[in-house]
């Protein structure tokens, strides 16, 4: 009767740790994966092969096949986990900054262990001593695993990096009372015993897994996001682009349908940068490119949009505007930004620019006509001397 329900119990936990080795390995083929999680698929494997030898090989006496192998496996199962906390979670150091434990004295104690117990089937030793020798090993794993995870510097949800703690200490809680509370004081209770430490252990390794399924997710999101910043941001000046100006017109045209607001288009083509890049080269050239950018987003607004659409041609939409003299006032402040001189590497560079503006809704309701109507100003700017700016009032045309 005592042990009627053993086999059920290790089928269905070598069942739920094969399955737990499969997801881990699923996890392995991910790119750029955690070199941990691999030593976690093997600490899996190593768990399910413990139960199929209580299941499958003979357990009636204390030195049989079955009990042996399944503390072989348990040992080879926590040398893994270990292994893979280390690479996961990083390494245990001691105050002083010293590596409390590294992989060869791991090695080494896991050999002890695993000598003990070929010792304990081949000389005939006393149960006990076998017994705590296995409960003293899986109980200082365990205690091992949870400071590395306790310790660790992995952002975690807070909530998952207790719950690991908390069952893995419950666990090496659990293996520290085998001996003295199921062999010795409540023998009837073992099976009831073992049952419980096999729900811990699986519990531990599905928030194992939890960790390593919200690193993925986060990884994912932080691809996604910097994929999005690279598709709508200019790399060298860190503007948006016109991909994402057409985006945010929207959001602008919001503001800008406010009661006696309206919306300005600036656009801006520098002055005299060519001979720049010619002569003092593209890197000179990107570093001025950088400083107007900087310049550019000092002179305006949270509300406002400022981006690079060319190689040196920039957009700025000023929302929230109330009077045409506000229009005409910061496109002066733009120009006097962009008229001072720009100094790269002890040189000093003239720029100015000619702008160019149209509103909305005056001269159009979408951003390509007024971009087009402010290109034409721009164009006027350049036709009558550069180093101004321009009101689009449909007198220009483009000869």
């Amino acid at each position: 009767m005592r042990f009627m329900l053993y086999p059920t119990i290790h089928a269905v936990g070598s069942t739920v740790y094969f399955m737990l080795f499969l997801l881990f390995l699923c996890a392995r083929l991910v790119p750029r994966t955690n070199p941990g999680i691999t030593f976690w698929a093997g600490a899996a494997l190593a768990a399910c092969c413990a139960r199929l030898a209580m299941l499958l090989l003979p357990t009636e006496s204390d030195a049989s096949g079955g009990l042996l192998w399944y503390a072989v496996f348990i040992t080879l199962e926590k040398l893994l986990l270990l292994l893979g906390a280390f690479r996961f979670f990083g390494p245990v150091y001691l105050p002083g900054g010293r590596r409390m434990l590294t992989d060869r004295w791991l090695y080494g104690l896991v050999g002890l262990a695993l000598g003990w117990i070929f010792a304990y089937g081949q000389l005939g030793l006393p149960r006990v001593p076998y017994d705590l020798g296995l409960a003293v090993l899986n109980v200082v794993a365990l205690l091992l695993l949870a400071v590395a995870v306790y310790r660790s510097r992995i952002r975690l949800p807070q909530w998952l990096k207790s719950s690991i703690v908390v069952v893995v200490s419950l666990l090496a809680l659990h293996w520290s009372l085998i001996v003295p509370l199921y062999l010795w004081w409540l023998p009837d209770w073992r099976q009831q015993g073992f049952v419980f430490g096999t729900v811990q252990a699986m519990l531990q390794y599905l928030l194992i897994l939890s960790a390593v399924i919200v690193l993925f997710v986060r990884r994912l999101s932080e691809s996604e996001a910097k994929a999005l910043d690279m598709a709508y941001h200019d790399p060298l000046t860190g503007l948006s682009n016109k991909r994402y100006v057409d985006v945010l017109f929207g959001q602008a045209l919001q503001l800008a349908n406010r009661p006696h607001q309206a919306l300005a288009v600036f656009y801006i083509d520098l002055d005299n940068f060519k001979p720049i890049n010619d002569n003092a080269g593209h890197k000179t050239g990107d570093l001025v490119l950088q400083e107007v950018a900087k310049r550019l987003r000092a002179c305006l607004r949270s509300t406002d949009i400022c981006a690079r659409i060319g190689g040196d041609e920039f957009v700025v939409i000023a929302t929230q505007i109330e009077q045409e003299q506000h229009v005409l006032e910061i496109a002066e402040k733009l120009l006097k930004q962009l008229r001072q001189p720009v100094q790269i590497d002890q040189h000093s560079y003239e720029l100015g620019a000619s702008i160019g503006v149209s509103l909305h809704p005056r001269h159009g309701q979408e951003l390509a006509e007024l971009l087009e109507k402010a290109d034409s100003a721009m164009y006027q700017v350049k036709q009558h001397g550069r180093n101004g700016y321009r009101l689009y009032n449909g007198d220009e045309r483009r000869g």
